[in-house]
């Protein structure tokens, strides 16, 4: 079945300025600003000339002549521009927890030859191997002040600073053992926005 015509419309904040040309989304914030390209999806962006009630830029995103797995894209292509506004405002902070039984997990931050930060991850089950994890571009990590055996990603980009987690967490996956029973790694603890509210 086909649908004529759906939509899904995404409001812009007052300090955000949108701008989107072929499909390519450029959002820019007090924090920054992010790029993405959604030329691969066939979706069509509106940027009306009227505000919403609360004086506000609103973005239309629209398709026409849809089935259904076509209209499934246009929310995701809302949460996707979501995040890039929310990115640009707040910003995005996942905190990591080491877990450890019996060997402590050594980990130190250090600068890569391009200047992009590594995560240096030493004693993980009392093994020689030193396993190193570079991050996305945008995302600095740093010790918690205060709290032992805990480090903080942050960033602009959800996508960047996730998947910089999800690179730690499998690095540091245990074979060949009971993972009942071997539960050490580095683990997301805590997912928030670097601008509290």
């Amino acid at each position: 079945m086909k649908y004529i015509f759906s939509e899904e419309t995404v409001v812009v904040p007052e300090n955000v300025k949108v701008h989107i040309r072929s499909r390519i989304v450029t959002v820019e914030g007090p924090r920054g600003k992010l790029t993405k390209d959604l030329s691969h999806i066939a979706v069509t962006f509106a940027l009306p000339e009227e505000k919403n009630k609360d004086g506000l830029q609103t973005i239309r995103i629209e398709i026409h002549h849809g089935s259904r797995k076509n209209v499934a894209t246009l929310r995701t292509v809302k949460s996707i521009v979501d995040n890039l506004i929310t990115g640009v405002t707040k910003g995005y902070k996942y905190k990591m927890r080491y877990v450890y039984a019996h060997f402590p997990i050594n980990v130190n931050i250090e600068k890569g030859d391009d200047g992009q930060q590594m995560v240096e991850i030493r004693n993980f089950l009392g093994e020689k191997l030193v396993r190193h994890v570079k991050m996305a571009p945008g995302v600095t990590v740093e010790p918690s002040k205060g709290v032992k055996d805990q480090i903080e990603l942050t960033g602009e980009s959800l996508e960047n600073v996730s998947q910089s987690a999800a690179d730690i967490q499998q690095i540091c996956r245990v074979r060949n053992k009971d993972i009942r029973k071997f539960l050490d790694g580095l683990y997301v603890s805590e997912r928030g926005h670097i601008a509290e509210e």
